[in-house]
């Protein structure tokens, strides 16, 4: 599909999906209903019209690349679950877990020692959700925190993927940065500047510790859980199937779990792996990390005959298969949305309504509003700093005369954080589905608890911003 400029209707596909996702409750639903809204707008037929849009927004290679991830990280949980280890882990653990606070700033302080923001919450939540489980955290007080320290975390890192990325974008524009390196360098000097970033880490930390009072529906959740037991609310839709807890107590194996063997040593294959490929390769590669881990667990629950057969082995991983299409589903219609906002020009004309309001005491608000905006309705992040980098920051030249200084470390912080926002809450976000997955919530749930939470960041900092720009405007 052809990219256009459909104005202010490009932003109904997302607008509808909205409107029906917290209406209804239904993930599925809202995004089908906002992929055909689109389909029709750009005038194809109904039928022939979504065929195609399908084949142009999963025949990619990154939809394949994500897709693969979630079919891995299901057989890996289906492995644990037939060992019976995540409930020996938890039996184990449980002695030493003394409360809920403590799980929930366990799992916040794992997230500090992020190396990519896909892996973050899927292995955290493998981990940590037994635990969670057993202390009556909400699934979505998990999603929560597994969401809010992955990716602002990585942004924090100036040496991860991202900082990388986005040096590479301002040294591309020349001017006073000439290289990579001294992009890196003014990537540095913005992250005191990333302000949405560093209040989210802040107050998912307040939250775990019970000092930061819960509110919305994050409260009821909270409430919920405490009072009733109940992980998920009434009429929940987990991203993980209940394939998995069927595998558990269908486990008819005699062969006693083995923690270290059958969850530990997996746990420290997938992290060893990563780390290598990260130092040997330039970045983490997640699908073979896990394809890696899987295959030392088949091959090891073979030789202690928790599998009794290959035909065993087959069924258990094709259920772990199974427990994922609810998330891949969720993944492939994200990724349609993504495609027809592209195809009408959404980011363009968001992008138009906010340079009208680039003074300089405003620039760096509507800096992060233009890419909180652009990144919410596209769902991706590092699309938006492409978008907005190039605007950003030759126009914090022109304020500062060319100069490197306060406001151009600003500009950089302020799109960083923008595209964060649309990161967090975008329900058709990669990472959002991911720590959806993780925390076995129901998608809809995740985002509707962790938004108030983002707006309140979100303005938190939008005041900061404002005052940065007032005070060293000229710097």
């Amino acid at each position: 599909m052809e990219a256009a400029n459909y104005g202010i209707l490009s932003l109904i596909p997302l607008a509808l999906t909205l409107l029906l996702a917290f209406w209804k409750k239904d993930a599925v639903f809202a995004l089908f209903m906002g992929c055909l809204s689109g389909v029709l707008l750009l005038g194809h037929d109904p039928a022939f019209g979504f065929s195609a849009l399908a084949k142009e927004a999963l025949g990619n290679e990154d939809f394949i690349w994500i897709l693969l991830i979630q079919v891995f990280i299901g057989i890996m949980i289906a492995f644990f679950m037939k060992a019976g280890v995540v409930k020996a882990f938890a039996e184990m653990i449980a002695g030493k877990v003394k409360s809920p606070r403590s799980v929930k700033l366990a799992t916040w302080f794992i997230g500090l020692f992020t190396i990519d923001d896909y892996m973050s919450p899927l292995l955290r939540g493998v981990v940590m959700r037994p635990l969670t489980d057993e202390m009556r955290v909400p699934r979505e007080k998990l999603a929560f925190i597994l969401d809010s320290t992955c990716a602002s975390v990585c942004t924090l890192m100036p040496f991860m993927a991202w900082g990388a990325y986005v040096a590479g974008l301002v040294a591309d524009l020349g001017g006073p940065v000439t290289s990579n390196e001294q992009g890196v360098s003014v990537y540095i000097s913005a992250i005191p500047f990333n302000f949405y970033a560093i209040l989210m880490v802040l107050i998912t930390l307040l939250s775990a510790l019970e000092i930061f009072p819960d509110f919305g529906p994050m409260r009821k959740a909270e409430q919920r859980a405490r009072t009733t037991g109940k992980l998920l609310r009434d009429g929940a839709v987990p991203m993980m199937g209940t394939e998995l807890e069927e595998l558990q107590k269908g486990n008819d194996s005699d062969v006693k779990p083995n923690v270290m063997l059958d969850f530990l040593v997996p746990i420290m294959i997938l992290v060893a792996t990563a780390i290598w490929t990260y130092i040997a390769k330039g970045g983490v590669k997640i699908l073979e990390c896990f394809i890696i881990t899987v295959i030392y667990m088949a091959i090891e629950l073979s030789i202690r005959k928790v599998f009794k057969s290959v035909t065993d082995l087959v069924n258990t991983a094709v259920q772990g298969m199974k427990s994922v299409m609810s998330a891949t589903l969720i993944l492939a219609l994200a990724y349609c949305i993504n495609t027809i906002t592209k195809s009408m020009g959404a980011a363009d004309f968001l992008l138009g309504v906010c340079e009208s309001w680039m003074t300089p005491a405003l620039f760096l608000s509507v800096a992060f509003v233009a890419g909180a905006v652009i990144s919410f309705f596209t769902g991706s992040s590092w699309g938006t700093f492409a978008i907005c980098i190039p605007i950003a920051v030759p126009m914090a030249y022109s304020f500062t005369g060319g100069q490197l200084g306060t406001l151009v470390y600003a500009a950089v912080g302020a799109v960083v954080s923008g595209g964060l926002f649309g990161d967090h809450c975008s329900p058709v976000s990669d990472t959002t589905v991911l720590s959806s997955l993780g925390a076995a919530c129901d998608h809809i749930d995740h985002v509707r608890t962790q938004l108030p939470y983002a707006l309140l960041a979100a303005a938190v900092s939008m005041i900061l911003w404002v005052v940065v720009a007032m005070v060293g405007g000229a710097a």
